[in-house]
């Protein structure tokens, strides 16, 4: 998503050195494309893990491209903001988001595309537009979002296990309108936890509020 604010740190760093090292042999003893989906709520550090992810599989010569869910809203985010405080069922993965074409980007990242076409958040702007994303030289494709792990086509799903109350200090640092202060953003995100709480158990890998990484048996 345009204007967003990814803060990478050293326990976002860490955890993905960890989770690459795990799924290294896989992806190297595999022909064609991995798809790695790195959910959880939000402020958890999904956008930074991605993006530590990506660049710790790059320094070990994989190439890796990143989607963000954040980009398949189907309204823009004051839209999005204005729809939910008058809709109370606009909330959740098959309301606002289209997983749909999510999966289908996927699948035709796996079937060989050479570049998707796919939508782009600008925040500032309020506003969707489209963007080609170039798949050429990828190995691994990185998905992340709150309900990525509810994907289709999948090799490693990493869960971020941290709430609303874990993530407030991430939160109030990016401040995306003013939603740290704003009770009934702090409602949703109520919600929010509810309706993905039990998605860690669908996950291959887990990081924990304290950012400790844990495979799932």
């Amino acid at each position: 998503m345009k204007g967003d604010i990814i803060i990478v740190e050293q326990h976002h760093v860490r955890a993905a050195q960890k989770i690459a090292s795990h799924i290294l042999p896989t992806i190297l003893n595999g022909k064609g494309r991995y798809v790695v989906t790195v959910s959880g709520e939000s402020g958890s550090g999904k956008s930074e893990t991605a993006k530590a992810l990506s660049d710790a599989l790059g320094a070990r010569n994989i190439a890796c491209a990143v989607l963000a869910q954040d980009d398949y809203f189907i309204l823009p985010p004051k839209q999005n903001d204005k729809k939910r405080r008058q809709d109370d069922a606009w909330l959740g993965p098959h309301a606002e988001v289209n997983m749909n074409l999510l999966n289908r980007h996927i699948l035709e990242a796996l079937n060989g595309a050479d570049k998707i076409s796919k939508p782009l958040v600008d925040y500032d702007n309020d506003s969707i537009s489209e963007e080609t994303l170039s798949l050429e030289g990828v190995k691994v494709l990185i998905i992340e979002g709150t309900y990525t792990a509810l994907l289709r086509h999948v090799d490693c799903r990493v869960f971020i296990n941290r709430n609303r109350l874990d993530t407030l200090e991430h939160r109030k640092k990016r401040n995306r309108g003013n939603e740290a202060n704003d009770p009934f953003i702090e409602d949703v995100l109520k919600t929010e936890h509810k309706i993905i709480a039990g998605h860690r158990f669908l996950a291959d890998v887990v990081i924990t509020k304290d950012y400790q990484v844990e495979m799932n048996p």
